[in-house]
């Protein structure tokens, strides 16, 4: 008996729970949407959140509260960084940030909403900083 995974499966880094698709629900032109699509679109916007006032604040907290000693500029280059660290990441690394991250995506017909989890930047934006720390010392 063959267990072989076909050679074009791709994990994908968000649970089918923590997906809403709401465009067209419940009626004739609902539109079940790729997830890889939705997938590049959920980190771009990840990207964008990081690097907003509110969420930076929100990281700086979480991240003290788990590390006192991590100081407020390590978080915000952690958090500038965000994008060359994601690209050199293996797939199976970037599910798990991912999962830390976001709590659930809703897509409608008036666009894409993502719900970040406040507690998963502190340990994301902890690992991130960790290794900085050490290259430096």
């Amino acid at each position: 008996m063959c267990t072989t995974q076909p050679s074009a499966f791709k994990p994908h880094r968000f649970p089918p729970d923590a997906i809403r698709n709401r465009a067209g629900e419940n009626t004739e032109t609902f539109v079940r949407l790729p997830a890889g699509m939705v997938e590049t679109a959920v980190v771009q916007q990840i990207r964008t959140l990081l690097l907003t006032p509110e969420v930076t604040a929100r990281a700086i907290e979480a991240a003290q509260r788990e590390c006192p000693e991590i100081e407020q500029p390590d978080v915000v280059a952690a958090l500038t960084g965000f994008d060359a660290l994601w690209e050199s990441l293996f797939p199976a690394e970037q599910a798990r940030i991912a999962r830390l991250l976001v709590e659930r995506v809703t897509v409608g017909s008036d666009g894409m909403a993502v719900d970040l989890r406040t507690e998963g930047l502190g340990s994301v934006v902890r690992a991130m900083v960790t290794p900085r720390r050490e290259m430096a010392a």
